[in-house]
């Protein structure tokens, strides 16, 4: 009988797959063995492999070359990373060896950019696309960053009040750009979105703020979709809708040449994911060439911001199952050595899907179980796999250690589970590692941070001793 965990995988899903392989027993990840990590920094983890975030920029730029090139599409494609996927160095460092550039959405993402600047990872042609409702803060730190010789930062109008405070700290003439205010999916419970300017009133906002203003020149048009870019209805409508704005507004300003068209690719969530990138890509861009041809008017720079994309597939949490405790006849919880409300929060707050595999005794059977958080609170649990409240795992047993390994965890987590702060139940912040391969595909890990200790959280909450 087929009753073991990998029997339960293998005829499930495909497998395995580019990233996901077995060594015996245990699980690979893009040939990492999980147990040997486990066992020499112990659980539990979180980990980024960086060579990922460099390997999902490349195959991005690969799609775009190939899709110009089919489309004899004449304009230039640029990749930005969009920061407050994660804003940790280690990220900056690894995604800005690929030759992209760079979105802001704050005041203090300017403070990294000129970090960035100042330790030569980036230089003064590099692209800041500065989005974002703009408080003092961002305003003065942008018109610092100008003002210092990056011409090349472009700050997104997102309301008609900031063209007046950027020209008010902005000495001499400097580059913008246009948000488009997005017309949400139906089932969203406003209709247009909070960020940008209605696309009835852009190219009239052009031609009363903009057109005869000495000091400011308009350089793009920014477009996006909340869901993401989507083979549906919707996201197509809005594309349309968006280049015949573009084309209006072209027509009216010359200087205009940059069309952004946001982040928003998926990543993979699961064993079964399905998304051709390619196929997206070619259909924008051709869609934008047949629109610009037929109005006469030449085609646009082409910018990206994608974050998850660049950096989600890099990420990752190990566990182990300490317990499991029998409630009721059918219900087994596996408790896990940490809280997903605090390391996961996403799965919490917004029910998102991870791959969730175990790492090791896949040769075991399996059982159906459910997964729990050590807080206490009752929405501490992970139940979003893909047959909803199912999840299989090798059966528990307490002389038998059982890890599991949440993937493509890499985006957004730390940030919105409070990084280095305090979280629910005090549970401290697990260690955080980095995987690394030289020029040789050797690999290399190091700590970037330690598990948090009594003394680091007593500190935040005044406890310290004077």
């Amino acid at each position: 009988m087929n009753t073991k965990y990998f029997d339960l995988i293998n005829q499930t899903y495909y497998f395995p797959q580019d990233e996901f392989k077995l060594n015996k027993d245990n699980l690979l990840f893009h040939n990492i063995d999980l147990m040997k990590i486990v066992e020499q920094y112990g659980t539990p983890l979180k980990f980024t492999y960086l060579p990922q975030i460099s390997n999902n920029i490349n195959r991005a730029k690969g799609w775009f070359r190939k899709a110009m090139e089919k489309n004899k599409y004449e304009g230039k494609y640029y990749y930005c990373y969009c920061t407050k996927s994660s804003h940790f160095e280690f990220v900056m460092n690894e995604a800005f060896k690929n030759n992209i550039h760079i979105e802001t959405s704050s005041a203090f993402d300017i403070n990294i950019v000129e970090n960035l600047l100042e330790n030569g990872k980036i230089n003064k042609s590099t692209y800041v696309i500065c989005n974002g409702f703009k408080r003092d803060q961002y305003i003065t730190n942008i018109a610092r960053l100008i003002n210092n010789g990056h011409k090349n930062a472009i700050p997104i109008i997102d309301n008609y009040e900031e063209l007046d405070l950027l020209q008010a700290e902005i000495k001499g003439k400097f580059k913008i750009g246009i948000r488009i205010a997005a017309e949400e999916e139906p089932k969203f419970e406003f209709y247009t979105s909070r960020l940008g300017i209605g696309y009835k009133n852009i190219v009239n906002f052009y031609k009363k703020q903009i057109q005869e203003n000495k000091n400011l020149e308009l350089k793009m048009l920014h477009f996006f979709i909340n869901t993401g870019i989507n083979d549906n209805a919707y996201y197509w409508n809005e594309l349309v809708k968006c280049i015949k704005v573009y084309i209006a507004l072209k027509k009216e300003c010359p200087t205009l040449d940059g069309l952004n068209i946001g982040g928003g690719f998926p990543i993979k969530n699961s064993l079964a994911f399905e998304y051709d990138y390619q196929y997206m890509i070619d259909e924008i861009i051709n869609q934008i060439k047949i629109a610009c041809d037929e109005a006469e008017v030449d085609v646009p720079n082409i910018f990206t911001e994608f974050g998850s994309f660049t950096v989600g597939e890099s990420g990752g949490a190990i566990y182990q199952v300490l317990y499991q405790k029998q409630q009721n006849d059918r219900e087994k919880w596996n408790m896990i050595d940490s809280s997903f409300i605090t390391t996961l929060p996403d799965t919490w707050a917004i029910n998102k899907r991870f791959i969730m595999l175990a790492v090791n005794r896949w040769n075991d059977q399996y059982e159906r179980v459910l997964l729990g958080g050590m807080t206490c609170d009752s929405d501490d649990y992970y139940n979003s796999e893909q047959n909803m409240n199912a999840i299989y795992l090798p059966k528990y047993n307490k002389e038998k250690p059982l890890y599991i390994g949440f993937f493509n965890t890499g985006a957004y987590q730390e940030t919105i589970g409070g990084y280095g702060g305090l979280h629910h139940c005090l549970i401290p912040q697990p260690k955080h590692i980095l995987i690394d391969r030289d020029e040789n595909g050797i690999l290399a890990t190091e700590v970037f941070s330690e598990q948090q200790s009594s003394e680091d959280v007593l500190k935040i909450l005044g406890y310290a001793k004077k």
